[in-house]
């Protein structure tokens, strides 16, 4: 069998070293840095051929930077005689754009980066929470798109909830909300119909179930500005909610969240560690981070070892 190696760029340091870690390994040595007029530089320092290698680099913020840095790194492999290369992107970015609606004159920004990743000799791609499943066939290469639920859902049953109600935070995450819900002692139901009347601006509308007296808890594979969760939890608030906490996989943390989420009824916000945390978002008394380290680790071995993913979930 191959060696397994792993690497890392430098979108998530700290999530790496933590999969490595469970993995009872280290990160290969790779020089990634930049020339002097901002371009990527890579060079792998290591022996590399016919290994099993696996790529962890999130394509977050700087979005592109962290793009252009995990399709380097696949070149500098492929071109290095790695025998398969995975990449391991927790966050996968540029996945908002994934159709084009009524036939407007935009890209499939989703389609792009997996053919540009394709092009480059990526094998395999290991990813968390896809923000649209259908992603997965822009590929021509096996894509394992795993979820962070079953880590949201452990910590939400240490939480002492009272008479819980799950929470969709608008109607396309009603597959979601109810899923959880099911997991969750196969507990109530409701969804906030709202409109957005432009990007990252949501008006909340109303409140389809009863939230009265109940601990209402938010689920979402991200959080951008925060702006829709917040408004969805001083919505709860006001029709009687006792607690809201909201779940999410990415925090992405863009724009004014800072601010959204400082101001907001949230009493919890819990996300998981795909996407570094800025300091102001750490510095926030009501935010904490769950790690997905032993989840992935667990994938990328079974990937290395050709065992199943899927039966990671099964219950």
């Amino acid at each position: 069998m191959p060696d397994m190696k792993l690497f890392a760029g430098n979108a998530i340091p700290e999530l790496a070293q933590r999969i490595a870690n469970r993995l009872y390994t280290s990160l290969g040595d790779a020089a990634v840095s930049r020339f002097s007029d901002g371009e990527v530089s890579v060079q792998i320092n290591e022996n590399v051929r016919g290994g099993d290698i696996f790529i962890i680099q999130s394509t977050c913020a700087p979005t592109n930077d962290n793009l252009m840095e995990l399709v380097v790194m696949v070149d500098a492999l492929r071109r290095a005689s790695a025998g398969r290369i995975t990449a391991v992107i927790p966050y996968f970015g540029y996945a908002r754009q994934d159709r084009r609606v009524r036939s407007a004159r935009v890209p499939i920004t989703a389609k792009v980066v997996a053919d540009f990743l394709s092009s480059v000799g990526v094998d395999r791609v290991l990813t968390v929470d896809l923000h649209a499943e259908q992603i997965q066939g822009f590929f021509d290469v096996p894509v394992d798109n795993v979820f962070g639920s079953p880590i949201l859902l452990e910590d939400m049953m240490q939480q002492n909830l009272e008479n819980p109600i799950v929470v969709s935070p608008d109607i396309g995450g009603v597959v979601r909300a109810r899923a959880v819900a099911k997991l969750l002692n196969d507990t109530d139901m409701a969804i906030i119909d709202k409109r957005r009347p432009r990007a990252n601006v949501s008006q909340v509308m109303h409140i389809i179930g009863d939230v009265t007296g109940r601990d209402c808890i938010l689920v979402d594979d991200m959080i951008d500005t925060g702006g829709t969760l917040c408004k969805a939890a001083e919505a709860l608030k006001e029709r009687g909610a006792k607690r809201v906490f909201a779940y999410a996989t990415h925090p992405i943390f863009s724009g004014n969240a800072v601010e959204n989420i400082k101001h907001s009824v949230l009493d919890e916000v819990i996300v998981c560690d795909t996407i570094p945390l800025s300091p102001e978002i750490r510095a926030l008394k009501n935010v904490r981070t769950l790690t997905l380290s032993g989840m992935l680790a667990e994938a990328i071995r079974r990937i290395s070892n050709e065992e199943s993913i899927s039966a990671m979930f099964e219950h």
